[in-house]
């Protein structure tokens, strides 16, 4: 049986606030944002007091054809809810049937279709749907979740301990660009030691060598050959432009961009396992210490043991 997931941010007291409807919301462990099935059932306006209401509800007629439509269908997710430990639960119950917050889009807009197309009309669920499709997009909820929830302000602390952490062994420019790293990159590395954003930013020296050993000491080389093209030899055997001008926008970003979602796509290949991940990465993205003076100071290496 899988470990139940804790809820790390969000609570009851916390709702996330659309318009007039009140919705609870969680950032789980794994980094997962949810909103707890009785949310979602009373934010779409569907009254039943069954526990399985959501099967009834996926039967209603109308309604039906669309949610039991195509692969990983609503009617399947909704059958298959997140089950979470609320920590703050007090003396109510703490286990937690969830669903993934971008599942209540999906549902709103399936709603609003069925009406457009005359094949629904109970005014008070497509009055529900409108309002929350109106008020967040598919990217937008999440980020409203992190905010109501706390984990945001987390998040950016975590990065900024991260870059005063950085910046004692790179450039100024490079050790910036960790601010800009997606957070589904961090989450991934997270997931595969068990941490949090909360661990990151009390401890971001074991964050800071991971991003090293996995990001900088397998970018530099590739950005070197970039940097060479970019600002070549003249004919005196000198460089118009010293390297570190051109390590921001022109080559830089594009290459870290590149690097991080090469990177992602082998967390995932390698079912998000931390030794399986590495040696696919040492394979992919071998390190290349002799060019690592374009980001790292002469008499400065960090030691990646963990």
């Amino acid at each position: 049986m899988d470990r139940l997931l804790k809820s790390i941010y969000g609570s009851d007291k916390t709702p996330l606030k659309l318009g007039d409807l009140e919705i609870p919301c969680y950032v789980l462990e794994d980094g997962t944002r949810v909103f707890s099935g009785r949310g979602v059932q009373k934010a779409i306006g569907y009254d039943s007091k069954s526990g399985q209401w959501m099967k009834s509800f996926c039967n209603i007629k109308g309604l039906s054809p669309y949610f039991y439509a195509g692969d990983q269908s609503i009617a399947e997710r909704l059958s298959n809810p997140i089950k979470f430990k609320r920590v703050d639960a007090g003396g109510s119950q703490s286990d937690t049937n969830g669903y993934e917050v971008t599942l209540l889009v999906d549902i709103c807009s399936i709603i609003i279709d069925a009406n457009r197309a005359g094949d629904f009309d109970d005014m008070k669920i497509v009055r529900n749907a409108d309002i929350i499709i109106r008020s967040v997009a598919k990217v937008g909820i999440i980020a409203l979740v992190d905010e109501v929830t706390g984990y945001q302000q987390d998040k950016n602390r975590a990065k900024d301990e991260l870059q005063k952490f950085l910046a004692q062994f790179i450039s100024d420019e490079a050790s910036r660009w960790v601010k800009t790293f997606n957070d589904s990159f961090f989450e991934m590395i997270y997931r595969m030691h068990g941490w949090s954003w909360t661990l990151t930013h009390r401890r971001p020296g074991v964050v800071g060598k991971w991003i090293n050993d996995i990001v900088y000491e397998r970018l530099a080389p590739v950005i070197l050959t970039e940097l060479q093209k970019v600002n070549p030899k003249t004919d005196k055997g000198t460089r118009k432009d010293r390297h570190h001008q051109h390590l921001t926008e022109d080559v830089g970003r594009p290459k870290l961009k590149e690097h991080l979602a090469a990177v992602e796509a082998l967390g995932r290949a390698s079912g998000y396992n931390w030794a399986k991940f590495m040696q696919m990465l040492n394979a992919a993205f071998p390190k290349q210490y002799q060019q690592l003076d374009l980001l790292f100071p002469d008499d400065v290496r960090v030691d990646n043991g963990q």
